[in-house]
């Protein structure tokens, strides 16, 4: 197998800027959902200092007795001290931290500005330990420390363009809304959907991110676990007078279980372009006809305007992609007329690790882009495929490829839908991002990454 060609109607793109702002406490969240943190400052390294996450009874805190860092998990008045053998000892910090993502509650001191894990526990490996998600239990949250509230991110991946059904990309001011991932401790339950505005701008003026909210999730009632959730890898599209949410069940994802990973919708008629939201959702039932398949996610809702649209005159596109088995995935797309009856279109069972397909338009007409990770196959691996809406490849993407999978998202150059035609290539942006981890080796795989803007050469 030879590798494919690159895609002719794209220029070729270099990267001009990344984008990792690093935020443990989130200016403005709120306490809607367990992804909380507290900060507290020292005056000297050497002084003890205690942030800590307040629920009832029940307490999350973390110590700086100016060498090391214990946690200490308190449950109805009864507590437990935690500390790392091998990593809790902290170099001169000047602050120290508890966060609360999910399950894990990790203790946290800032070291030459960067924060690092001093100590981390999984509350679903201890004993008699409180639903993280239950709001009734969320709502009694107070934080201790100079700063408290949502917790931010340390990176991101799945950064994808809010749109609007057509696919045209959904603009603020002079930037474009994304959804991303905001990654926590490592581990996909540590991670949350999150609201920002990027702008790419040109010339001399480099790209700006700027946060603007969370998405957090209540799944369906049949799926069994009620609560709250850090459902990720979304597609936000505005339909009209409403928002319609797209998400993957990332937030309960165990990869030491393999827990099943579905895809469900949410509508709101708030605006979802700022501030946190709580959204119920149900199934978005993603057809997988004919192949195997253990998990779907990575949705990505396009209604092409007009009659000679690909999927039928007012009817829906989907792409998203199947795992045959853990860990291998591929690309597919579904159609329908509506997004309650959607078939099967197409579908790359050849494909070995091929996520982010993402619906573009490109010079008139559609095509989707994925992303082959580096356990593909040699002649595919650590590259953008572009294929026709029967996901036949016809090359790939002139562009630049970090770690990780990075989801290749395209704005300009007539991508994504009516009223985004421009002129020229050099008006294209693809946005994607990367996988250098942060927060120091106690953490594992999930901490990534920077989000990667790159402009044809």
């Amino acid at each position: 197998m030879t590798a494919a060609p690159p895609f002719d109607l794209l220029p070729g793109f270099e990267t001009v800027a990344r984008l990792r702002p690093v935020d443990l406490v989130q200016p403005g969240a709120s306490a809607s959902a367990p992804y909380l943190a507290a900060e507290a400052d020292l005056s000297d390294p050497g002084d003890p200092g205690i942030a800590e996450l307040r629920f009832g009874d029940d307490a999350f805190a973390a110590r700086w007795n100016g060498r090391t860092v214990t946690l200490r998990i308190t449950r109805g008045g009864q507590w437990r001290n935690h500390t790392s053998r091998r990593h809790a000892t902290g170099r001169s910090p000047d602050a120290v931290a508890v966060s609360l993502t999910g399950p894990f509650v990790t203790g946290w001191v800032r070291e030459d500005g960067a924060w690092v894990a001093r100590a981390i526990v999984d509350l679903t490996q201890e004993r008699h330990m409180p639903d993280v998600h239950d709001e009734a239990w969320l709502a009694t949250f107070q934080g201790v420390g100079d700063r408290a509230g949502g917790f931010g991110q340390l990176g991101f991946r799945d950064v994808r363009l809010a749109t609007y059904a057509d696919g045209s990309p959904y603009r603020v001011d002079d930037g474009v809304l994304v959804t991303a991932t905001s990654a926590g401790p490592g581990g996909f339950r540590t991670a949350h959907t999150s609201v920002w505005l990027l702008q790419p701008r040109s010339g001399d003026a480099q790209p700006a991110l700027t946060y603007r909210g969370d998405l957090f999730f209540r799944r369906p009632v049949e799926d069994g676990r009620p609560g709250v959730y850090g459902d990720h890898a979304t597609h936000l599209v505005r339909d009209d007078d409403r928002w319609l949410v797209a998400t993957s069940t990332w937030g309960t994802f165990d990869p030491q279980r393999h827990a099943h990973v579905t895809t469900t919708l949410a509508t709101s008629s708030d605006d979802l372009s700022r501030g946190q939201h709580v959204l119920d959702t149900v199934a978005l039932d993603l057809p997988t006809d004919g192949f195997t398949s253990v998990g779907r996610w990575d949705p990505h809702l396009v209604r092409p305007a007009g009659p000679e649209s690909p999927a039928g005159d007012g009817g829906w596109l989907v792409g998203f992609v199947s795992a045959e088995r853990w860990f291998r995935f591929h690309p597919a797309v579904a159609s329908g007329p509506d997004l309650t009856s959607l078939s099967l279109r197409s579908a790359a069972t050849d494909r070995l690790a091929c996520e982010g397909t993402t619906l573009a338009r490109i010079r008139g007409d559609w095509w989707v882009l994925a992303s082959d990770g580096p356990d593909s196959r040699p002649a595919e691996r650590t590259s953008y495929p572009v294929f026709d809406l029967d996901l036949v490849q016809h090359g790939v993407l002139d562009a630049e490829y970090p770690s990780n999978i990075p989801w290749p998202t395209l704005l300009g150059g007539d991508s994504g839908g009516a009223g985004s035609d421009v002129e020229q290539d050099s008006d294209c942006v693809l946005i994607g991002f990367e996988g250098t981890p942060y927060g120091g080796p106690l953490l594992g795989y999930g901490t990534h990454g920077e989000i990667v803007v790159q402009r044809p050469r």
